[in-house]
């Protein structure tokens, strides 16, 4: 339970801030679904608590994960009614790899869809644009006695947030002034 300014202490986020975590994920994870066509169950987070069976060689799927985060130095603090939020921009960094026989051609889709205007309105409705993409890089994976077609794609997207601590403000005040006067 956080606290307010007028208590002193440490203040903790107001409840109802951003997302960080599962809201980004799903946000990124429906655009390579939407762009690339694959079913949304063949769109899998890179990291899992339990890993999850990889897919047959002949199935076309893809591993996605933030790689990195980057925020901005020195969040804007903007003093409202309600408290002061933080506003604060970041630069995500994605890591969308393509398995399958048509890991390249996935690969590309995403790399040219994502500089598509309408691929991005879910992404921006999320506060998330894209900065840039690499260049799809070729790579094997050996897997049960087997190579495993895959493309590495790096992805990068801007971000903002806003957080809001309860910094109280003086709305009004009622003072009565007193001036000594010397005549003389």
């Amino acid at each position: 339970m956080g606290n307010d300014s007028s208590t002193g202490g440490y203040l903790l986020p107001a409840a109802g801030g951003p997302s960080f975590d599962n809201a980004l994920d799903d946000a990124i994870q429906q655009a390579v679904v939407g762009i690339t066509g694959l079913p949304g169950s063949l769109v899998r987070p890179r990291w899992q608590p339990i890993v999850a069976k990889q897919p047959p060689i002949d199935t076309d799927w893809c591993a996605i994960g933030v790689t990195d985060t980057e925020p901005d130095d020195y969040p804007v603090q903007d003093q409202t009614a309600t408290g002061s939020d933080l506003i604060e921009h970041e630069t995500i960094t994605v890591l969308a790899t393509m398995y399958g026989p048509q890991a390249a051609a996935n690969a590309k889709a995403l790399r040219n869809g994502l500089y598509v205007a309408q691929n991005r309105e879910g992404l921006l409705a999320a506060g998330i644009n894209l900065t840039d993409t690499g260049k799809p890089i070729a790579a094997m994976d050996f897997v049960n006695q087997q190579w495993v077609r895959r493309y590495d794609l790096t992805i990068r997207f801007r971000r903002k947030t806003i957080q809001n601590y309860d910094i109280l403000t003086i709305l009004s005040a009622e003072a009565d002034v007193h001036t000594d006067t010397h005549e003389g």
